[in-house]
């Protein structure tokens, strides 16, 4: 026993000294490839006369930038890539739109991967960079939905001799699963609200019910017909009509490109190598001279999202994914509410926008992101709430009460509703011959039993719990936006709506941006133009950020042909984690110990 416990904390010890000296490999490529960027001045983007804001549409863009964390799996893959964030994206083309030495924007599409109300924002973003008189040239080798639905605003919109369109509209598929779980003995118990709450029948049902499908009908129509009106004011020569026409009749995306051409899809079918002589000359400079600079470059020239030292601060708070009771992952009630509250007792923050990307999750997470806001509203501070792609169920509990609700006309909101879902195992312990036996000094002191389903009595407490919650829910959202609760409970049952249909029904009060939220929020705190925004909770990054991109890719390389077969899984995660850990800690050495 003793030899083994040695052996073990051997063997983490010397786990440990392997990732140090990694660290210390991997300090040195550090130096040398920032060493290197600094040296080839040359190849940094800078903001000099004449530029050209080049937008890629290309891979996941996410709300807020997060903190780099590099797995195993990505290191494998020699992917090191970070997704694009969207208050970037915006801000950076509202600075190009401003900035003198951007001549136009050009859009490269590559096959963006976002819901509608992110690419919605980005596309509202070009045409406020149009209104400054400046050029919008797009191009693309194909063209997915979302990536025209954005470029359609373009001035001139290229598309590749050989493209394609993918003009399909909206769609969305749940997949149905009674029946693999009924195989494999797994039963669930459900307790709920609302005649739309229809997130439990995927584990109950193999075919979606009639209300839930109504709900998604109108959904989706809603959505797509801001869609097609919207690629139709841009596009003159398209009408919505038409673009239903082009879909159900044509079927345009397995149609030539030329035909693309014909019907005013886009302008002109070009070769990519042609790209820069265009853009060249349309700001008359020589095409292999061309200076492309992206948002990310224009923001990281201004103090925007990290005035954290102002005393006219107005905070950006973003609350993103699924609430969770303290998993550490989405939002998470613990990290979240002291946030709030320490901006609600901070002196230098005058008011806060609560940025909402969230489907929802747990009720007790959200009741206690519920309270904290209340709190900050309490200290007299105005509090608005900016809903990006989702605002639902959780998502609307924790917005319900701010003092002014902006949505984007795509943004998927309401869901006023609660669930309760229990898995019983029974039939599970029973294929497998187990035979779980429990002994009680109470009838309920097991409840619930994941190897016992519930009898009728417990069931009803179920339910009366879930009802109780329900209550809650509807008394929260009627005392927020000021409505009787009859009225609350007519629109609740857990139906989702688009944001348009929620401003008629008062659950959003107007159709706006996050930077409209953020104008209404100083002008409520008579601030005027005199404020600066930080964004919230901020960001930690971990020494993996601060490595340039050619070094990181220098040193996965030196990894993977230095230890062929020896760096194994458990040593690298464990580097890694000591490279994304932060600088101080009190922390004992890695080992495990066994008995």
């Amino acid at each position: 026993m003793l030899k083994k416990f040695f052996m073990n904390a051997l063997s983490s010890f010397v786990g440990a000294w392997i990732a140090l000296a990694l660290f210390g490999v991997m300090a040195v490529i550090v130096g040398i490839g920032i060493m290197a960027k600094l040296g080839a001045s040359s190849d940094t983007p800078s903001v000099s006369g004449h530029s050209i804001l080049r937008l890629d549409l290309n891979g996941v863009i996410e709300e807020v930038q997060q903190p780099m964390n590099l797995s195993y799996a990505d290191f494998m893959r020699g992917d090191i890539s970070r997704p694009q964030s969207l208050n970037v994206l915006v801000k950076g083309i509202e600075e190009g739109a401003e900035n003198p030495d951007i001549e136009a924007l050009y859009i490269e599409c590559n096959g963006a991967s976002a819901a509608l109300a992110t690419l919605d924002a980005l596309r509202n973003a070009v045409l406020k960079f149009k209104e400054s008189g400046k050029k919008v040239y797009a191009y693309g080798h194909s063209y997915t939905m979302g990536d025209y639905f954005v470029a359609s605003v373009a001035d001139s919109l290229f598309l590749n001799n050989a493209g394609m369109i993918e003009m399909q509209g909206i769609t969305g598929t749940s997949i149905y699963m009674k029946d693999l779980f009924d195989k494999l003995g797994i039963r669930f118990q459900i307790a709920k609200v609302g005649t739309f709450k229809s997130a439990v029948e995927p584990v109950i049902m193999n075919e979606m019910s009639a209300p839930a499908r109504a709900q998604l009908d109108t959904l989706y129509g809603n959505m797509w017909s801001y869609v097609r009106k919207s690629i139709s004011d841009s596009r003159k020569r398209l009408t919505p009509k038409g673009i239903d026409s082009l879909i159900n009749v044509r079927n345009i995306t397995f149609q030539p490109s030329k035909d693309m051409l014909a019907c005013g899809l886009v302008d002109k079918l070009v070769y990519a190598r042609e790209i820069p002589q265009i853009l060249g000359d349309l700001i008359g400079r020589d095409p292999k001279k061309l200076n492309f600079v992206s948002p990310s470059d224009l923001v990281a020239q201004t103090n925007w999202g990290n005035a954290y030292n102002s005393k006219h601060q107005v905070a950006v708070l973003y609350a993103c994914g699924e609430i969770a009771d303290g998993a550490g992952k989405g939002i998470d009630f613990l990290k979240l509410v002291p946030e709030i509250t320490r901006l609600a007792d901070d002196d230098n923050v005058k008011g806060m926008v609560l940025r909402v990307n969230s489907p929802g999750g747990s009720v007790f997470g959200s009741d206690q992101i519920g309270e904290a806001l209340d709190y900050f509203m309490s200290k007299g501070k105005p509090l608005a709430v900016s809903m990006g792609d989702y605002a639902a169920s959780g998502g609307y509990w924790i917005s319900c009460c701010s003092d002014r609700i902006f949505a984007d006309p795509l943004t998927i909101t309401g869901s006023i509703g609660i669930f309760g879902m229990f898995p019983d195992f029974k039939g599970t312990a029973e294929l497998i011959g187990v035979h779980p036996q429990t002994v009680s000094t109470n009838p309920s002191a097991a409840f619930p039993s994941i190897f016992q389903p519930m009898d009728t009595a417990q069931l009803a407490v179920l339910q009366q719990n879930v009802t109780r919650g329900y209550d809650r829910f509807v008394a929260r959202v009627a005392k927020g936006r000021k409505l009787p609760e009859s009225t609350v409970r007519r629109i609740a049952e857990g139906r989702v709506w688009d944001a348009q249909t929620a401003v008629r029904l008062k659950l959003v009060d107007k159709l706006g941006s996050l930077q409209d939220a953020v104008d209404w929020v100083s002008a409520k705190a008579k601030l005027g133009s005199n404020y600066s925004v930080a964004v919230y909770p901020k960001l930690e990054p971990s020494i993996w950020d601060f490595i340039p991109s050619d070094a990181q890719l220098a040193v996965m390389a030196m990894l993977q042909s230095n230890f062929p077969g020896q760096l194994d899984r458990r040593t690298f995660e464990l580097a890694c984690d000591i490279l994304t850990r932060k600088p101080i800690q009190a922390r004992m050495p890695e080992m495990t110990v066994t008995f």
